[in-house]
């Protein structure tokens, strides 16, 4: 069935509703497919498992030109791995799976956990810390570390402020967006300047750090990327990882909103973790959309998709899909014991193969790191939540507690920093 917006443009429709824009129009209309104007563009929009499927069909959809021209300004860069196709994309994306080995996983869990002792010890002394905040700072520390990106203690705070402004940029406009633009800038200067002292052999990372393969990765052509293209790659490692923090914060706000849920992790099981960790990424708002291409005219579902036809595919409408979930509005870690692994029908970071596929290449350490996160607040730290505006506002992109969550009374139970 094809739906139409009576009114022509639904972008104030999409101001309202948010994250839930294209949820709640397929819920009305009874239909996985509609067609809108955005900013007086056209869209196709797709929500649910088979949509899913459709959409990353590499004979139907194209990413190139895709991503909208701000979010290249400030979230994502230009030229990067999210807007290349087929061979070119193999390759790029071949890069950066190979920095997600399980041994190169737990590296980054090791130092991860470092970060969050020696931020502990510091948090102890405070009378409250804003946890979206420091998390975002300690995940910066880690990651460079891993990367490795040399980070004096002097310019942490700088690098944490340009990557928070990029992330906090997603979907802004006014000051946030402007933020995020300088941020990238910034940073992406940065980076080069990295890519360049690698080159020069001035600057020796490594050779399994994602500074060192990034440095010396060569395209299909066979030729070395540009020093943008090869900053732009680097920041799609350090980036995504500092955004972790905002799944760390809903998984403490899971904790704090559902404590039979949280009483699950008591005998400190990992299996227990991972659910609940998966529950978190499931029920809460990371990344709306999916954006694409038309690549070649096709029909599905009664829906003519026309070459160069500009699609959104909803995620966080997917994970919130009844027939999928059932009652997706109930947080339920218990859910995913018996759940069948399908690659879309739960896609909070893109659905499809990671290997072959647009499907985030960060996923894996995203649930590594959320998991190191949640054994760290159930176990090794006591805190309490002080009253707070604790509401997650899915207008606003991306989504976050509006107090960034605060914590007081922050002890480690018994334990040391290292």
């Amino acid at each position: 069935m094809t739906t139409h917006s009576p009114f022509g443009d639904s972008t104030l429709a999409f101001v309202r509703d948010g994250y839930a824009f294209i949820l709640r129009r397929s819920e009305r209309d009874h239909t996985d497919v509609f067609t809108t104007r955005l900013l007086l563009m056209p869209f196709v929009c797709l929500r649910g498992e088979a949509a899913a499927e459709v959409f990353y069909d590499s004979e139907r959809f194209e990413r190139r030109g895709a991503a909208p021209p701000r979010a290249q300004k400030t979230l994502l860069g230009e030229g990067g791995v999210q807007g290349l196709d087929d061979g070119a994309h193999q390759v790029r994306k071949g890069m950066f799976m190979s920095l997600m080995t399980p041994a190169r996983l737990r590296d980054l869990a090791n130092l991860t956990t470092a970060q969050w002792h020696a931020a502990a010890v510091k948090w102890e002394m405070q009378p409250q810390v804003i946890l979206l905040d420091e998390v975002q700072e300690l995940l910066c520390r880690a990651v460079c570390r891993w990367a490795g990106v040399p980070l004096r203690a002097a310019e942490v705070h700088l690098r944490t402020a340009d990557f928070a402004a990029m992330i906090d940029s997603a979907g802004a406009v006014g000051v946030r967006h402007w933020r995020g633009r300088l941020g990238r800038a910034r940073a992406e200067r940065w980076a080069a300047g990295l890519i360049t002292q690698v080159r020069a052999r001035t600057l020796t990372p490594d050779e399994e750090t994602a500074l060192s393969v990034i440095a010396h990765h060569r395209d299909g052509s066979g030729a070395l990327l540009d020093e943008h293209t090869a900053a732009v790659e680097l920041l799609n490692v350090l980036r995504p990882t500092v955004a972790v923090a905002l799944y760390v914060v809903f998984t403490a706000l899971a904790l704090h909103d559902f404590p039979e849920a949280a009483r699950s992790l008591s005998e400190g099981r990992r299996a227990a973790r991972e659910n609940f960790v998966q529950e978190v990424r499931r029920f809460y708002p990371f990344f709306p959309f999916a954006a694409a291409k038309v690549r070649r005219d096709f029909e599905w579902r009664g829906q003519q998709f026309l070459r160069g036809q500009r699609t959104l595919l909803d995620l966080y409408g997917t994970n919130h899909d009844r027939r999928t979930w059932g009652d997706p509005e109930t947080f339920r870690p218990e859910r995913f014991q018996k759940r069948n692994g399908n690659a879309y029908n739960f896609i909070p970071q893109g659905g499809g193969d990671h290997f072959q596929g647009h499907r985030c290449a960060g996923e894996w350490m995203t649930i590594e790191l959320m998991q190191g996160a949640l054994r760290f607040l159930t176990e090794e730290l006591t805190y309490t939540v002080p009253p707070q505006n604790l509401r997650v506002n899915l207008r606003r992109f991306p989504a976050r507690p509006a107090s960034r969550l605060v914590l007081r009374d922050v002890r480690r139970s018994g334990l040391t920093a290292g």
